[in-house]
């Protein structure tokens, strides 16, 4: 099974979000979090929150990309289980056992968009507001494979 986890080419996460996700931590789409939301939501870091982030689900902050990798089941356990917690704490869920079938799901939904993909690959998410509420979409940017001559030295090496 795969998953994503937060990446950062740079510091610029820091400044375009209100909270910044965590180089290395899991992430899933988290589009619920803008379900209610218009457009006099959209201002400021909550719009880039909101444009493409994704949520981290150790600090519940957002990242502009993330990178897929293999995640065994006791970590997605573990996810999930943080997840529903969220839930109750932030969003009303009345215990975190009523919120772990939503939970999984967001986990299952981030899985299935990432088993498709090679280890490395980038995504990107782009989220816009619509008449029947939040449409996201997906940019998928594959790994390079680096040639051996870029990160192999040739030549004879001295005597001694």
């Amino acid at each position: 099974m795969k998953l994503a986890r937060a990446i950062h080419f740079d510091e610029s996460d820091t400044r375009v979000f209100a909270s910044p996700a965590r180089t290395g931590e899991w992430c899933i789409s988290g589009g619920f979090e803008f379900s209610d939301w218009s457009e006099g939501d959209l201002s400021g870091k909550a719009r880039q929150a909101f444009a493409n982030g994704w949520l981290g689900l150790e600090t519940f902050g957002r990242v502009t990309f993330v990178a897929v990798v293999e995640v065994t089941e006791a970590e997605v356990a573990a996810l999930t289980s943080a997840l529903s917690q969220h839930f109750v704490t932030y969003y009303g869920a009345p215990s975190a056992d009523a919120a772990q079938p939503v939970a999984a799901e967001e986990i299952a939904q981030m899985a299935a968009l990432c088993d498709d993909h090679a280890p490395n690959t980038l995504l990107t998410v782009a989220r816009e507001l619509t008449d029947a509420g939040v449409r996201e979409s997906y940019r998928v940017i594959e790994p390079q494979a680096a040639e051996l001559d870029m990160v192999a030295v040739h030549g004879d090496l001295p005597d001694g």
